[in-house]
């Protein structure tokens, strides 16, 4: 059964009665990797119509499946089930004991245990951020699974100044919180020059897809603290990965669409032309007043993202 308390941020224990008794939104998914992890997804049904190709998102560095409940609902509604991994090291899934692996090909061969164990043979992706990057090298391992993506204010060339700040958040020591309301201060803190226009409501929403509660009784990010040794000897640089080829895969023959946050400070408009100017099929929306990363639910992203869908079977 879905806990709706945590989907439902503050829900009352008489409303959980009332609600308890609907049919989730969501089943829990479990697949090993190939090399003994236990990971966990999201799996949501498609609502009963034709029958269509799945979506499958993936989230950001320090984020999980939690990010897309509200995208994943929308996108299910319109007939494509959607699955939406927790990669390794955050949400569900397990730690890694070598905090090496945690780079992108170990997370793009991750989603390729996924749908292997699914039975998935094609689907659309939408990848945020970190997501998008492994979009890109997933079309290098297995070309033919991916039929179009989405890319969420991410490109094969980032600005060293949105990465700066990135791995100095990840490398920061983040002390467990006692209450939803000091991790939703928390989070308007480290998220406001993103989104400036964003609510008290809007944070505690945020925080329950950013935070959980530990056996201590306290909330904590959820993510493997050590994702910080992963980040050591300026292993967010710029140049650590030549990610041109891999978007060069992904370009090809594709039909994708650039969300970018206007504001963003990882990727630059300059950029996000060049990425136009190598895809034939290529949308381009820009997310007003909106930096690194637009969250999917900002309306001229919702309805950017629903025509992409609804352009393809």
């Amino acid at each position: 059964m879905l806990n709706l308390r945590k989907t439902v941020p503050g829900l009352a224990d008489d409303a959980l009665t009332i609600v308890s008794h609907k049919a989730p939104a969501y089943h829990d998914r479990w697949w090993m990797s190939e090399d003994g992890l236990r990971h966990y997804a999201r799996d949501y049904p498609a609502a009963s119509g034709r029958v269509r190709l799945p979506v499958i998102c993936l989230h950001g560095l320090t984020r999980n499946s939690a990010d897309f409940e509200e995208v994943a609902t929308w996108i299910a509604q319109a007939d494509r089930r959607v699955i939406v991994p927790d990669f390794r090291g955050r949400g569900l899934s397990e730690n890694d004991p070598d905090a090496t692996n945690y780079h992108l090909w170990t997370y793009a061969k991750d989603v390729l245990a996924l749908c292997d164990a699914f039975g998935i043979g094609q689907a659309i992706f939408i990848g945020t951020s970190m997501g998008g990057l492994v979009t890109m090298v997933l079309s290098t391992l297995r070309p033919n699974l991916i039929k179009s993506a989405v890319l969420n204010d991410v490109g094969p060339v980032l600005s060293p100044k949105g990465l700066a700040r990135i791995a100095a958040f990840v490398a920061e020591p983040h002390r467990p919180m006692r209450d939803w309301q000091n991790a939703a201060v928390f989070t308007a803190e480290r998220y406001k020059a993103a989104f400036p226009n964003r609510s008290q409501a809007d944070w505690l929403k945020m925080a329950h897809r950013l935070f959980r509660k530990g056996r201590d009784g306290f909330l904590h990010l959820a993510y493997d603290p050590r994702l910080i040794d992963a980040f050591k000897d300026m292993t967010l640089s710029v140049n650590h990965y030549d990610l041109a080829p891999c978007y060069a895969s992904l370009a090809a023959n594709r039909k994708l669409m650039l969300i970018r946050g206007s504001a963003s400070d990882v990727l630059d408009s300059t950029e996000a032309k060049k990425m136009a100017s190598q895809c034939n099929d290529f949308t381009r929306v820009d997310i007003a007043h909106v930096g690194h990363a637009p969250d999917l639910t900002e309306p001229q992203a919702r309805a950017a993202l629903m025509a992409f869908l609804e352009s393809q079977v």
